[in-house]
C-alpha cells in the first residue's frame, strides 16, 4: 500500500523546456524514472489547452495539466475513480476553472487602451507571424498559443515605469496581472498556486493518502505555485534572476538552467 504520493508540478517554458530552444531532451531520463516510480508530472503553465494537448503527447505525459497560469485544471477521464469535485466535462476532460473567459479581459484591455497608445499589443491583435517573432515559436505552435480560453498575454513595448502604471491600471479594474518570462498575462483572481492546492486536495479526497507536492519554476508567474508546494525548486534562467519567494524551508535553486536544472534538482531530491 502506498503511504504517500509525490506529485511534480512543473512550469514549462524556461523550466522543463529550454528558454531558447524549447527542448526538453536533458530531462528525458528523469521523466522516465519518474514514470517508473509512479510519480505524476503535472504541467503547470501559461500555455493553452490546445498547446498542452500537443505537448503532452510529445513529452509522453498523460495525466492532469494546469493551463493559463492556473486558470483551469484539466483531468483525463478515468484518471480518478470518481468525478472530480466541481468539474464540468469539456473536450474529453474534466475541467475545473477558476476565472472568467478571455472575452471579459479583452473588453477590459479595450477600455484602457486609449491611456497607453502604442505601448502594448496583445495576442488577439497579433498575427501568427508576430506571435512567432515575439515567442520564437514555429507557426503551428504560435497558432495554438493564440487559442486562449481564460486570459490574454500582453506584450509590453513601453518603458518599465509606464509598465508599472499599466499594471496598476488593470489591477484597479479587477484583473490580476502576472509577469511571465516574455508577457504580462491578464486574467482573474487565479494562479498556479490555487490550482496546485485544488488538485492536491482532490487527490487526497480521491485516494485518502497524504500528498507531497514538488513545484519547479523559473519566473514571477511561478511564485504562487512555489509558495504553495511542500517543496519549491527555483530553476536558473539565462534571461533573469530566480523568482524571489517568502518561503524559507524546503527551497532549492538549480545551478543549471532549464531542463538541465530540472533534472539536476529532482535527481538530488528523489533518486540519490
Amino acid at each position: 500500500m502506498i503511504e504517500q504520493q509525490i506529485i511534480i508540478f512543473t512550469d514549462m517554458d524556461g523550466t522543463l523546456l529550454d528558454h531558447h530552444t524549447y527542448s526538453f531532451d536533458a530531462a528525458i531520463p528523469t521523466l522516465v524514472r519518474l514514470k517508473e516510480s509512479h510519480i505524476p508530472v503535472v504541467p503547470t503553465t501559461s500555455k493553452t489547452f490546445i498547446e498542452l494537448l500537443e505537448l503532452r503527447k510529445k513529452i509522453a505525459l498523460n495525466g492532469p495539466f494546469i493551463v493559463e497560469n492556473g486558470a483551469a485544471v484539466y483531468i483525463p477521464h478515468g484518471f480518478f475513480n470518481r468525478k472530480p469535485s466541481g468539474t464540468v466535462w469539456q473536450d474529453g476532460f474534466w475541467c475545473k476553472s477558476f476565472t472568467s473567459t478571455k472575452q471579459y479581459w479583452l473588453k477590459l484591455l479595450e477600455k484602457i487602451k486609449p491611456d497607453f497608445a502604442d505601448e502594448f499589443t496583445h495576442f488577439s491583435e497579433m498575427s501568427v507571424d508576430e506571435i512567432c517573432e515575439a515567442t520564437g515559436l514555429k507557426e503551428a505552435e504560435a497558432s495554438r498559443a493564440a487559442q486562449r480560453q481564460f486570459g490574454e498575454p500582453v506584450l509590453w513595448t513601453g518603458s518599465e515605469e509606464r509598465k508599472q502604471i499599466f499594471i496598476k491600471s488593470v489591477k484597479d479594474r479587477g484583473a490580476y496581472p502576472l509577469e511571465g518570462g516574455r508577457f504580462i498575462h491578464i486574467s482573474g483572481d487565479c494562479n498556479k498556486g490555487f490550482a496546485l492546492q485544488w488538485l492536491v486536495e482532490e487527490w487526497i479526497r480521491q485516494h485518502e493518502i497524504p500528498v507531497t507536492s514538488i513545484a519547479l519554476g523559473d519566473g514571477k508567474n511561478d511564485i504562487a505555485m512555489l509558495e504553495a508546494a511542500d517543496v519549491a525548486v527555483r530553476i536558473a534562467s539565462p534571461a533573469h534572476a530566480p523568482p524571489e519567494i517568502e518561503k524559507q524551508e524546503n527551497v532549492y535553486t538549480s545551478t543549471r538552467c532549464g531542463p538541465e536544472g530540472w533534472t539536476e534538482v529532482l535527481t538530488q531530491l528523489l533518486f540519490k
